[in-house]
């Protein structure tokens, strides 16, 4: 028999140790995924201490392919099944895109945009069988309009943004909760992998708990898109009232290099 449990991707830090925090009294298995295993399983121990959960540790690299299919296996192997998934695995970089690392750009293809698409395809069809779940896709606020410097992150963000949206239309009534959450800068450390550490994005990052916490209402309160921030919320609607060609320079004024 299997047991039910919350997935969490990118658990050791920010946004998803933030979640973590918020899931673990619910008391339902927690199962931390990311690169840092000893990061991990400090926050197992604290989680398990404070919460009295079974809070299992997989050390895996989502950049490479065939992780998903291997996580999941995991998952199972535990005699676990996935109720809730949270997919928050995921970085950027702000580069001119001509100059940009290929193999970095491709890594951040894999985990922000083919990872999140394999484990969500892989845990839904037991929601479905069961009729209920969730799904937590960590998109971001750029993912309402393209970001020149930051273009391919920007493009992934928008891809997720639409994935969660039309995912959430063909599961409603079924009992499955699915919600994209739409992030501004956030203090965690993105812009030290992002290479904006000290730049405007970085002063006004706020912080992940609060992140955290927004996201966590809106998905028990089948909200489909939260765009977290009082001073991110109007961006989606500045976005329908200016030109896309102006929002794009902007765009690039502001995080030219």
């Amino acid at each position: 028999m299997t047991t039910l449990a919350t997935v969490i991707t990118g658990a050791s830090s920010g946004i998803g140790e933030a979640l973590a925090h918020l899931f673990a009294p619910e008391h339902q298995t927690l199962v931390l995924v990311a690169r840092r295993k000893e990061r991990l399983e400090a926050l197992a121990k604290e989680l398990n201490a404070k919460h009295g959960i079974k809070v299992h540790v997989i050390a895996q690299d989502l950049q490479e392919a065939g992780a998903a299919a291997s996580l999941m296996s995991a998952i199972a192997a535990l005699g676990l099944s996935v109720d809730t998934l949270v997919n928050n695995a995921g970085f950027g970089e702000s580069t001119p895109f001509a100059k940009a690392d290929a193999a970095k750009t491709s890594g951040m293809m894999q985990l922000n945009m083919v990872a999140l698409t394999e484990l969500t395809h892989q845990a839904l069809p037991t929601m479905i069988e069961r009729g209920h779940g969730r799904i937590m896709n960590i998109a971001s606020v750029v993912a309402f309009q393209p970001c020149p410097y930051f273009a391919v992150y920007a493009a992934t963000k928008a891809y997720v943004l639409s994935l969660t949206e039309a995912l959430a239309e063909e599961v409603k009534g079924r009992g499955i909760l699915v919600t994209a959450v739409c992030p501004g800068s956030t203090n965690t450390g993105f812009h030290e992998v992002a290479n904006t550490k000290g730049s405007l994005l970085d002063k006004i990052a706020e912080s992940p708990e609060m992140v955290a916490e927004e996201a966590y209402k809106a998905l028990n309160n089948s909200k489909v898109v939260i765009v977290t921030g009082l001073m991110n919320k109007p961006v989606p609607t500045i976005n329908r009232l200016i030109p896309r060609r102006a929002m794009t320079w902007a765009v690039a004024k502001m995080l030219g290099h």
